[in-house]
């Protein structure tokens, strides 16, 4: 597949926009390396800093099956995007991984990346023991496994008591999105917060009365610590890892994601990992009111509506991100679930106008990198 300028009208970015984003994104360290625009499911940059190299979310993973490529392709663009992130993931000092979602971390023995691509760093990672979804609690113990058999060790060498826990409803300080639901009359929201309530509560039990695993530091200089929560400092870099936000709407059963606030000479970078738009609008008034000079959005997933993605979500994602951007972020690099159908600039038309009209550049990451994103050539 070749690479292409960006030429086709109706894009997000004019050809003298490129350099200002990649002049935006160079002020605070930070590069793209893959995202959904290029065709393969990622979200992944690097920061610079004085102190080392930051690797956000090395994952890759292949498109849904109604990505217009066959298989085939979808699975040599997977390994693209693997082989491109392999040297940046070989060189960090620190890796973040957001939670356990495929397209947002590698496991240890892909065979892609080699035996050891962790070994030596530190590892920031979604605490496995709460806010997280049975999926993904059973992932990431799989990935601390593999991590521990390159050591002789295993799951049992870290294994504890689950710590008492504060099992308090997250979404009771949801107080925003309380009232904006008072807005879509037609949807039974008593009903589905009921549910919702109750796999939470399920989850709950689980996390209080299940094994735990430890931090851990390995022999080979590697260290596991939980992002949940945690700051790090790196010379002339701050970065605030937030307590973990729901992976889309209220209760959204694909579990919790760990965003995070990247601050350096003078600029903050705000990273969504999936908020699904944001979707709640108390994500969102947090956003705005953190002032960020440049955000990282990963979108509505468009490509499963109506079956899996209701119409009043995508419509709060799009309400929320108009509200971002009317109190001017210089740049937003919109991607990842967005990208994954034919039809996603329609969803957003309203976006584009508003980023248009307050001068806020809004550009896929295949643009800023100089393509247009694949999505839209096939």
């Amino acid at each position: 597949m070749s690479i292409l300028l960006v030429e086709k009208k109706g894009s997000l970015l004019e050809k003298d926009s490129i350099d200002t984003a990649r002049e935006i994104l160079d002020s605070i360290g930070v590069k793209l390396l893959w995202f959904d625009s290029l065709g393969a499911k990622s979200s992944c940059f690097r920061i610079s800093t004085k102190s080392g190299d930051i690797l956000v979310d090395p994952g890759a993973a292949i498109m849904q099956p109604s990505y217009p490529l066959t298989r085939e392709e979808k699975y040599e663009l997977r390994r693209r995007a693997v082989e491109y992130i392999k040297p940046f993931l070989e060189k960090s000092k620190i890796v973040v991984i957001t939670h356990y979602h495929y397209d947002h971390y590698m496991l240890p023995r892909d065979r892609d990346i080699g035996d050891t691509p962790y070994q030596g760093k530190l590892l920031v990672v979604k605490n496995p023991n709460t806010f997280i979804n049975l999926s993904q609690w059973k992932r990431s113990r799989v990935f601390l496994s593999m991590l521990l058999e390159r050591e002789n060790m295993s799951l049992r060498d870290i294994t504890i008591e689950p710590s008492q826990l504060d099992c308090s409803d997250p979404v009771d300080e949801l107080e925003v999105a309380r009232e904006s639901r008072r807005k879509y009359q037609n949807r039974d929201w008593e009903k589905l917060l009921s549910n919702g309530r109750k796999w939470f509560q399920r989850l709950c039990r689980t996390w209080s009365r299940s094994e735990w695993v430890r931090e851990v530091d390995l022999p080979s200089n590697t260290r596991v610590v939980w992002g949940d929560s945690r700051e790090l400092v790196l010379g002339d870099t701050t970065i605030r890892i937030l307590e973990p936000w729901f992976h889309g709407g209220e209760y959204e059963r694909t579990g919790w994601v760990t965003p995070l606030l990247v601050e350096k000479s003078s600029k903050k970078l705000f990273y969504s990992s999936d908020l699904m738009g944001p979707v709640v609008e108390d994500y969102a008034v947090y956003i705005v009111r953190e002032k960020p000079d440049i955000l990282i959005l990963d979108g509505p997933p468009t490509y499963l509506f109506p079956y899996m993605v209701g119409r009043v979500d995508i419509e709060r994602a799009i309400s929320n991100l108009e509200f971002i951007i009317e109190n001017n972020p210089q740049l937003i690099v919109y991607d990842h679930h967005l990208l994954r159908e034919k039809k996603w600039r329609e969803y957003i038309s309203d976006i584009l106008r508003i980023a248009e009209r307050q001068g806020v550049v809004l550009a896929t990451a295949a643009e800023i990198l100089g393509r247009k994103p694949l999505i839209d050539t096939l």
